[in-house]
């Protein structure tokens, strides 16, 4: 018998909706300096590398903040880390309108921007649905994956008419806006742990509840080959000592530079200087964002059904055949099409790396290991991010920059198919379901 609502919904469906209104907001502002590249070149004259240093220092500390804010959800709870995040990427955001110099653009939408949305990020997703799912998680990851998704798609067009029509700097108080009132769903609905209202995770067997004692976040390594002595080192030493949590950070590194770095970034200004206008440029990134809704959810499913490694092989090769084009589109029809290509497996990639965590570092842990492999992804980005730049401002357009993106991302496919799924049980506690783990094929 598993735990399934009875004629009712269970409660952890409401924390998901909760949850994806602040990943969301956080998507919409971690998106908002795309917008603002080309009023930032016009109004102050800074060059587009200094723009996008300030934006690579955010997307580092957004990706630094994860393994933090895993540590901190995995001991205080998820709740009040969001509610923290939230009031942080508000504030930053409020103090974001009134830039006029350079370090206060380094500061705000660099340092506590990048601080505020790495703690409502991907980490946040992973860490609520293992700990309210048992079943249906490649669903919920998905779900929480299209979030990043919606708010490109609602605030990059939103945010640009605005700069069209009232200025930068009135746009970007609304967006401020819109952050501090995701507080009150979050601090009304959002629950830490199913355990805490009497219930158990969605689908989870009642004999594993009962039969099996509870999985201590020191143990669930043992595939590691630490089973024998789980007091020794943390869950991240024994992570590193295994060649997937490296091969999964790698292939995160590539993900990260060649979506949020180079075209999350840089997008908009490419299409710019081929003579798109800015609304339609930033209505190109939205159906981008539509797309990537449709295909974060569509990955979530599949990777409750299929080997996440060959997913993410497929997506990775994909997304490189899609950056090697890019070069050579430069209409609006072209462009439309790659957004499009592109859009399915921008953030696909997160439902089966998650997945990958956890199987083979445990359910408990993907807070503190995924956290360090959500950094990978960001410390790519904001690499890919500034480069991105330098390379504009020194060959005059993105070329080379999309190229290198593009070959990467074959590499990322590549190394997606050596991650092993979970080692041979070892020892006395070598048992998959003791440790809290799901049973899979490796």
């Amino acid at each position: 018998m598993t735990v399934k609502s009875r004629g009712r919904l269970y409660y952890g469906w409401i924390v998901v909706a909760v949850v994806f209104l602040a990943l969301l907001v956080s998507a919409g502002v971690r998106a908002a300096p795309t917008v603002l590249i080309n009023p930032l070149e016009t109004e102050l004259g800074w060059g587009r590398a200094t723009i996008s240093f300030a934006v690579s220092i955010g997307l580092l500390l957004y990706g630094l903040s994860g393994p933090v804010a895993g540590w901190l959800m995995d001991r205080f709870g998820p709740k009040l880390l969001t509610l923290a995040g939230l009031a942080v990427i508000g504030g930053s955001t409020l103090a974001g309108a009134t830039v006029t110099e350079l370090w206060q653009l380094n500061l705000f939408w660099g340092v506590l921007s990048g601080v505020g949305t790495g703690v409502v990020a991907p980490v946040l997703g992973a860490t609520v649905a293992n700990r309210w799912f048992f079943e249906r998680r490649g669903l919920v990851l998905g779900i929480f994956g299209a979030a990043a998704s919606a708010g490109q798609l609602v605030s990059v067009p939103a945010l640009m008419w605005l700069v069209v029509a009232v200025g930068w700097r009135q746009g970007v108080l609304y967006l401020a806006i819109a952050t501090f009132a995701i507080i009150i769903p979050v601090l009304l609905f959002m629950r830490d742990d199913p355990t805490r209202m009497g219930l158990r995770p969605y689908g989870e067997p009642r004999s594993t509840a009962q039969d099996s004692p509870a999985p201590e976040p020191r143990t669930a390594l043992a595939d590691v080959g630490e089973d024998d002595e789980p007091e020794r080192g943390g869950v991240l030493r024994r992570a590193v000592r295994a060649p997937e949590f490296w091969l999964l950070s790698g292939s995160f590194f590539i993900c990260g530079a060649s979506s949020n770095g180079i075209i999350g970034v840089h997008f908009i200004p490419h299409s710019i200087d081929h003579g798109i206008p800015e609304v339609t440029a930033a209505g190109v990134l939205a159906l981008m964002g539509a797309m990537n809704f449709v295909g974060t959810i569509a990955s979530g499913l599949l990777t409750d059904r299929y080997d996440p490694r060959k997913l993410l092989a497929v997506y990775y090769f994909l997304r490189g055949l899609s950056l090697l084009l890019l070069p050579f589109v430069t209409e609006f029809a072209g462009l439309a099409v790659f957004a499009i290509f592109f859009g399915l497996d921008y953030i696909a990639t997160v439902p089966p790396t998650v997945a990958l965590v956890a199987d083979r570092f445990g359910r408990m842990n993907v807070g503190t290991v995924f956290g360090w492999v959500f950094f990978s992804h960001q410390l790519g980005a904001a690499l890919a991010s500034y480069l991105g730049g330098v390379a504009r401002d020194s060959l005059g357009d993105y070329t080379a920059a999309f190229i290198t993106a593009g070959l990467l991302a074959v590499m990322a496919a590549l190394m997606a198919l050596l991650v092993r799924r979970a080692a041979p049980p070892t020892g006395a506690r070598g048992s998959r379901r003791a440790l809290g783990l799901d049973p899979v094929l490796s």
